[in-house]
């Protein structure tokens, strides 16, 4: 099994329609979804993302790190939230980012999350990591 994270990307299009469906509608079917991806036992994570309005950047070209109110003014697209799926292959996430509830012009990028037994294991830094994850019950 790998992980793979399906990050969910709004556009203009797919947030004007999400304004005029209810609260409870979405609740209704992205419940129904999540329900699915529990019975199927692939889900490890899923998290949606408030107003990316409310967000601020942090903008690492300077000498120092610069935080600004809000998203990048040029993005067309925003990340509206995501789900973490372990499953067999990239052909697997993308079924299921098929089956996602989505509006019309919305998008859904597929990455595959590396996991700590792909990178070097006599790093000094992934053993703390790999402590602290079998500490907290995440190995």
């Amino acid at each position: 099994m790998a992980k793979y994270m399906l990050i969910m990307r709004n556009t203009d299009e797919g947030l004007a329609q999400m304004v005029n469906t209810s609260f409870d509608e979405m609740l209704e079917t992205v419940g129904r979804f999540n329900e699915e991806l529990i019975k199927a036992g692939v889900l490890v994570a899923a998290e949606g993302l408030d107003d990316a309005a409310q967000g601020v950047v942090v903008d690492y070209s300077g000498e120092t790190p610069v935080a600004t109110d809000g998203p990048y003014g040029e993005t067309k697209e925003l990340f509206g939230g995501f789900y973490i799926l372990d499953v067999k292959t990239q052909e697997e996430a993308v079924e299921w980012a098929k089956r996602m509830p989505a509006f019309p012009g919305a998008k859904t990028e597929i990455r595959r999350v590396p996991g700590i037994e792909e990178f070097p294991q006599d790093n000094e830094w992934i053993k703390k990591e790999r402590a602290w994850r079998e500490q907290t019950g995440q190995l």
